[in-house]
């Protein structure tokens, strides 16, 4: 993998924790010659990801809506403006599809809802047979617990197929999560999404 995107809140949380390992992500990334894309904020989780990559001679690129640029939060920029690329975009909509194109794989660190729907909409991606990339949740403090018990229980009440629930790839740790993305093999969507045209 060349380049991952990380989805992840524009807040930072109440656990000092979640920073510091956003943060450790990045500097990861970039240890290993892994290029960041993300949302381009400057702010919370988004900010500490993109710095920690920076800080350790890593390329970033952000990705950002041209309605939030211009913006702040706190004092703070949205945008982050020492990255290595920006590109602004014209809707959301654009944004999520230039990170998908731009990345190999993907990671979703902990966030609100913006989070939670782009992770959902990129497994939903693979489900289709969109894309192959692997995608991971690090599941810091536990925080993904709930989804993932969610993902579960969808298993076990016929929504969602178990080789699906399988792409969801979880570990608590950042060097696991890249050697679990890492050994990914994708389910063939051929077995289970026919064409009617063929029935």
């Amino acid at each position: 993998m060349q380049r991952i995107c990380v989805f992840c809140g524009a807040n930072s949380g109440r656990n000092p924790l979640y920073w510091a390992e956003a943060e450790r992500v990045g500097r990861l990334l970039a240890e290993r010659g892994i290029e960041l894309v993300y949302g381009g904020g400057n702010i919370g989780l988004m900010g500490a990801v993109a710095d920690g990559c920076l800080a350790a001679g890593g390329s970033v690129i952000g990705v950002i809506p041209q309605a939030l640029m211009g913006k702040e939060v706190d004092g703070r920029n949205v945008e982050h403006r020492a990255l290595t690329r920006l590109e602004v975009v014209d809707s959301m909509h654009t944004r999520k599809a230039r990170m998908a194109e731009l990345a190999d794989g993907f990671i979703a660190l902990p966030g609100g809802f913006g989070t939670f729907e782009e992770l959902c909409e990129i497994l939903t991606w693979g489900q289709l047979g969109f894309h192959v990339k692997p995608i991971g949740l690090l599941n810091i403090n536990k925080f993904y617990d709930p989804l993932l018990a969610l993902f579960d229980h969808a298993v076990s009440e016929g929504f969602l197929r178990e080789q699906n629930r399988a792409m969801a790839l979880a570990e608590t740790d950042i060097e696991q999560l890249l050697e679990a993305m890492r050994r990914f093999q994708p389910e063939p969507v051929s077995k289970w999404l026919k064409d009617e045209r063929q029935l």
